[in-house]
């Protein structure tokens, strides 16, 4: 990734209000997977089967789109394990406590939406708000909400004075085997990465052939040829 680019968005995400608070009628979902591209959102948003996917979702209690979308760079790694029932495939995680740096798109949401979001990768029905409180997840650094992926929140500092908060799985990245993702699951990650970070198909396929779990079956040529296809 450009080290100027990395530079100048991890300044900027850690930006707060004056008076140092933070709101959370609003917050920042950091997408690192398949919801960094705004189509595939929608399918959590309003509903429906993505392209390529092989589960239909019920979608949010508010169909709105973001109310903004951001590129952010945020410190971790993004890594491929399990096997995504949607996909095929291994699924993406983000291992907060890892040197390195994520590539995200932050989607400015309400909680409600956000609650719905995170309920839908949980497999769990949206529609009512899950069982933790913003504040504490925000003290904390992370809450585990269940055992299983998707179900441990992490909160990783705010962006123009709302919390970023995205999901991932309980587990180090090193815990569990790598599992490569699917064609179509990667096609999602690099339009989401394209659209947000401005990144060429080399640079995009560069960076996701090249993290954990990926790097078992792709190289960053062989994605590149996927990407172009």
């Amino acid at each position: 990734m450009p080290a100027r680019r990395i530079e100048r968005v991890i300044a900027d995400s850690v930006a707060i209000r004056p008076d140092g608070s933070s709101s959370t009628e609003l917050v920042w979902y950091a997408a690192y997977g398949s919801n960094m591209s705004l189509t595939r959102l929608r399918s959590y948003l309003r509903g429906g089967r993505p392209d390529g996917g092989g589960l239909t979702l019920p979608g949010c209690r508010d169909h709105s789109d973001p109310i903004r979308s951001v590129p952010l760079v945020l410190p971790g790694l993004l890594y491929f394990a399990t096997e995504s029932l949607t996909w095929t495939g291994g699924r993406a995680f983000f291992d907060p406590a890892c040197a390195g740096d994520i590539a995200v798109h932050a989607h400015l949401l309400t909680t409600a939406q956000f609650s719905d979001i995170v309920a839908q990768e949980m497999y769990r029905a949206p529609g009512t708000d899950l069982d933790f409180d913003f504040d504490e997840v925000i003290d904390r650094g992370t809450t585990t909400i269940g055992p299983g992926r998707y179900e441990t929140l992490v909160y990783a500092g705010t962006h123009r004075g709302h919390p970023i908060l995205t999901c991932t799985a309980p587990w180090r990245y090193r815990d569990l085997p790598g599992n490569p993702p699917a064609a179509a699951y990667l096609r999602h990650l690099a339009a989401g990465l394209s659209t947000a970070h401005r990144w060429t198909t080399a640079t995009t396929a560069a960076y996701l052939a090249t993290r954990p779990g990926a790097d078992r079956r792709w190289t960053p040529d062989s994605l590149h040829t996927l990407l172009r296809a």
